[in-house]
């Protein structure tokens, strides 16, 4: 493991000032855990960039720099492109073979030449994007159809982001703890290394990070829920059938509504086995269930929602949390294909 060289980050002054301007994404709200990288120290250190891949469902940059006299290549993994573009001005062009660059980075306990950034400038100190100004007056609606954001009032509540959100709420039976015991995330075994999205409410929790679109257009039949985690989109059935029976399981679940005066109630069965829905390590199965609310408030301006996970299986008692959803029509939903190779570059090599 490369040196940690803490003092030297101190005294750069320009760049940390750099820093407190640009956001780059949290890996841990980022499709995959921060499993086996050490987050509570920093690698800091000027490098020449050698490629720059911009791919969901993370963009990286392959950088060379010296290291006791000899040239090594790192791997350095960032954010989704969605919220590096909307957050931080980031687009495909934004660094180029030969920029000199200084990275601030959480390294791999293993040794391996790869980390998660925690920040970028050029080595000048220039700042390598700009951020988008994504501030605008209240919008208000009389629908929930639209483009919606998770309230990040209580973003910082969970160390770790996704995982430790579902950490602080699951509780498990002993099969739960047996399997999340057993997970090993930087393996093949992680259904995170493909490009199959993780069904509800993985998509309703990552609206602190990525947005939602309800389309209810076609509201006498069918309410379509979109969102930028791994561009989800599932089909509410609001023409009053039923669920199929059991033995016919998808992965996203099978959803079916209804309104309550004006609160939309999803109800949500059928679900495929999935070796990880929350990210760590706990399964789901055919006796999983998800009951969500939706229902506009403060004058149209939020959705307040509520969802309540229940997986007898795996899960002891069942899992409630509510948040507010902000309406956001100033807000371009990013959508793009999840490339294979991009989403499996955290798994450690075979040895």
């Amino acid at each position: 493991m490369p040196n940690i060289l803490a003092q030297s980050i101190w005294t750069q002054t320009l760049r940390t000032a750099s820093f407190c301007a640009l956001f780059v994404i949290n890996g841990a709200q980022a499709h995959h855990s921060d499993a086996g990288m050490d987050l509570n120290s920093i690698y800091a250190f000027e490098a020449e960039v050698i490629r720059f891949s911009w791919r969901q469902p993370h963009a990286y940059i392959i950088v060379e720099t010296e290291e006791s006299g000899e040239p090594v290549q790192w791997e350095i993994e960032m954010g989704a492109l969605n919220v590096l573009a909307r957050r931080a001005g980031w687009n495909k062009d934004s660094l180029t073979p030969g920029d000199q660059v200084f990275i601030r980075s959480h390294v791999m306990r293993s040794g391996r030449k790869y980390a998660k950034l925690e920040s970028i400038t050029m080595a000048s100190g220039e700042p390598v994007t700009s951020p988008e100004n994504i501030e605008t007056t209240e919008s208000k609606t009389d629908s929930l159809s639209g483009i919606w954001i998770g309230d990040r009032t209580m973003f910082g509540q969970y160390p770790g982001g996704f995982d430790g959100f579902f950490n602080a709420f699951l509780k498990l039976t002993e099969k739960g703890q047996r399997a999340k015991d057993s997970f090993d995330p930087l393996s093949s075994e992680n259904p995170e290394s493909t490009c199959v999205g993780r069904p509800t409410p993985a998509a309703l929790v990552s609206t602190w990070i990525y947005l939602m679109e309800i389309d209810m257009s076609e509201a006498a039949e069918v309410i379509r829920f979109r969102s930028e985690w791994f561009d989800e989109h599932r089909d509410i059935y609001m023409d009053g059938r039923d669920h199929p029976d059991p033995g016919q399981r998808f992965t996203t679940g099978h959803s079916i509504g209804h309104w309550e005066g004006d609160t939309l109630i999803v109800d949500t069965r059928n679900f495929e086995d999935h070796r990880s829905p929350y990210q760590v390590g706990v399964p789901s199965g055919g006796q999983k269930h998800v009951i969500e609310k939706y229902r506009l408030v403060e004058d149209g301006t939020l959705i307040a929602m509520e969802f309540i996970l229940e997986d007898p299986e795996y899960l002891s008692e069942p899992m409630i949390h509510s948040r507010n959803l902000i309406y956001s029509p100033h807000l371009k939903m990013y959508s793009g294909g999840c490339d294979p190779e991009s989403t499996k570059r955290f798994l450690e090599p075979p040895t």
